[in-house]
């Protein structure tokens, strides 16, 4: 690992490398076959696919390892991530979409705290590099607005926090993707924004994010692509879901992903961000509060993030929702798995075995 360091660290300084340090960097992609898998390297191209990142790396570095800078990446985390996997998977994103006459839609499935924005960000900024137009997008930008939530919730009081499937404007969703992915569409495409911080956390749409239809199409969100299950999955279920009210829950959300099947449709491909452990999601969450707490802004205590993540354990819990699909090959492409410290820790076609 530390030659490996040394290599990028070299490339951090100089864009000449030497034919033994090319023949290095090679070597370290061929001893990980499911990585040479992935992204298509072999013996015979590994040389052109090495120098293809070289020159990605010296034209996106400095502004992927400002945006890192600002995020408390360390040094060797940015530099290791941008060759192994931001660079990679730049590059395959834009052969992708170089074989379409319309926008790529690219899902991006992840619980919180794995680290879906920082993804969908670097990815922006190394495409824009290979010369891609790409925009980012999250389900949370299709959140019905806040009077209608309001509504919903007289309706029904068990939808206490906006999030779960419900709480949503799916036609307004399928609406834009539609736009995006007709070839004979060539209006400027008005893309909904939302900002949690209006009505005290509550959230609302904001002014809509005006753009010509671009080459690539980042669609992120906590349950993205997550299709129903059966109804016996909650006969025993597992914990936060104890009672017959938990249990109906469940059964009522899981019956209103249906309605967003039309949405995912829309995907060309879909990879998964996957927590090693589901349950660091929760420490995530009060890590994230108390920083919010010590810099004077409004966050949860402890007992207030458990209620909050068992709500949505209770909604769409990830072993009955996310870990199948993960599994699931004829449904994602991609399952990067993230560990306790947010880090990408292994990725994979789809997920071969329950870490």
């Amino acid at each position: 690992m530390k030659d490996f360091i040394k290599l990028l660290e070299i490339l951090n300084k100089s864009p000449y490398f030497s034919p033994s340090n090319l023949d290095s960097l090679l070597q370290q992609d061929l001893q990980n076959q499911s990585f040479c898998n992935i992204f298509g390297i072999t013996v015979e191209n590994g040389l052109e696919k090495i120098e293809q990142r070289l020159i990605l790396w010296q034209k996106s570095h400095n502004s992927v390892f400002e945006y890192c800078q600002k995020l408390g990446f360390s040094g060797n985390d940015k530099m290791c991530l941008l060759w192994k996997l931001w660079l990679p998977l730049a590059i395959q994103l834009s052969e992708k979409q170089s074989s379409k006459t319309k926008p790529l839609i690219q899902g991006i499935l992840g619980v919180q705290g794995t680290g879906k924005t920082t993804l969908s960000k670097i990815l922006c900024l190394i495409l824009k590099q290979l010369g891609y137009t790409t925009i980012s997008i999250s389900i949370d930008d299709f959140y019905k607005t806040y009077r209608e939530r309001e509504k919903l919730k007289e309706i029904d009081p068990r939808f206490l926090w906006r999030g779960p499937p419900g709480t949503h404007d799916v036609q307004l969703g399928i609406k834009i993707l539609s736009q995006l992915k007709d070839p004979n569409y060539s209006l400027p495409i008005s893309i909904p924004r939302f900002d949690k911080s209006l009505w005290n956390g509550e959230g609302d749409r904001v002014e809509p994010e005006i753009t010509n239809k671009p080459d690539i199409v980042l669609f992120e969100g906590w349950f993205l692509g997550v299709k129903p299950i059966k109804e016996s999955e909650f006969n025993q279920p597992p914990l936060p879901i104890k009672t017959e009210e938990d249990k109906q829950f469940a059964r009522d959300i899981n019956e209103n992903l249906k309605t967003y099947l039309p949405l995912w449709e829309k995907l060309d491909s879909l990879m998964v961000l996957y927590p090693k452990d589901y349950t660091c999601s929760k420490q995530w969450r009060k890590e994230a509060e108390q920083k919010m707490i010590l810099l004077s802004k409004i966050g949860m205590n402890n007992r207030q993030v458990d209620e909050f993540v068992n709500y949505f354990w209770k909604a769409l819990h990830p072993q009955l929702f996310v870990t199948p699909l993960a599994q699931n090959p004829h449904i994602v492409d991609l399952v990067i798995t993230i560990d306790h410290n947010h880090y990408p820790q292994h990725i994979d076609n789809y997920l071969k075995f329950q870490y």
